[in-house]
């Protein structure tokens, strides 16, 4: 296939972000490549290589997924054109005619720790835990004997031979990650009337109440924020920028004046894309945030320039 054909995601075979990935409808007629790392997959699609990549971002454990948030922030521009959430449930994979007592080594993604670190004292409390690259590389270091289990995706088990000994693993009732398919800057799609807005923003200085300063433009137009991180530029300590996601498409009046608001006093703004919403949650605006009341207050002005107010 040709590389518009293409979509890259975080690999290898078997991971969570392949599972998410395969729930689009058009991953049926794509050529999906696992990539070693995040940065690689999103490199494929700056070169050209690929059309789109599928990346984490955000799970409910542990917030964003730093990798994605530092590439998306840097380098050549890329931006989101949609938004997958995948209920995450683990399974204990292990070789055939392996048993609980024989696990004595376990391994898996590190955020994946944090989600069965509950079970795990429960039911494995001598098992020494070692990080792999994600979940499905910790299901190949099993398949080659480097460790007795690790906890992946059920679905990883027949690509690496192994068998689920135990499986809907989790600490959290609703654990979820959020992954995005990224591509090069284009025009928005049309606005759904439930959608997201996600952007960087730095500080053009440190002072008291930066920060707020620049949260105000979204909180005076009535614009809810539903994710605000800080992640260091590497400037030196102290120096950070923030990546957010807002309620609302940037042609909504409301998240367009906001961006505008921020463009005008910081140093510099990645617009990251609007996209629908993979939840379809549409925002309670408040009285004077709508488009329609935008409007009515600049045909106000108008007529008070003209003398006709």
């Amino acid at each position: 296939m040709s590389p518009a054909s293409r979509y890259t995601y975080l690999g290898p075979e078997g991971t969570f972000t392949e599972a998410a990935l395969r729930t689009l409808p058009e991953a049926a007629t794509r050529e999906l490549v696992p990539m070693v790392s995040v940065p690689a997959a999103l490199d494929a699609v700056r070169s050209g290589a690929a059309a789109a990549a599928l990346v984490p971002i955000e799970n409910s454990m542990e917030g964003g997924i730093n990798a994605t948030l530092d590439e998306l922030a840097t380098g050549v521009p890329l931006v989101i054109y949609r938004e997958v959430l995948l209920p995450v449930r683990f399974a204990l994979l292990v070789r055939p005619g392996t048993g609980m007592s024989d696990v004595k080594t376990v391994t898996g993604h590190p955020a994946a720790q944090v989600q069965v670190r509950n079970w795990m004292s429960a039911n494995l409390p001598d098992a020494v835990w070692e990080s792999a690259a994600s979940n499905a590389d910790g299901a190949r270091l099993v398949q080659e004997g480097r460790f007795e289990a690790a906890f992946a995706g059920e679905f990883a088990a027949a690509t690496y031979g192994l068998e689920p000994l135990a499986t809907e693993i989790h600490d959290a009732e609703h654990a979820q990650t959020r992954f995005v398919l990224v591509g090069r800057p284009a025009r928005p799609a049309a606005p759904t009337g439930a959608d997201k807005t996600s952007a960087v923003f730095w500080l053009a200085d440190d002072h008291p109440g930066a920060l707020l300063e620049l949260l105000q433009e979204f909180a005076v137009r009535g614009v809810n924020l539903v994710r605000i991180e800080s992640r260091p530029t590497g400037e030196g300590i102290g120096q950070y920028c923030f990546s957010i996601d807002a309620e609302g498409h940037i042609t909504d009046r409301r998240v367009g004046e906001a961006l505008m608001g921020l463009k005008r006093i910081c140093p510099q703004v990645r617009f990251l894309g609007s996209y629908p919403r993979a939840d379809e949650v549409r925002p309670k605006l408040r009285q004077g945030t709508t488009d329609a009341e935008f409007t009515d207050a600049a045909d106000w002005l108008g007529r008070a320039l003209d003398g006709r107010a």
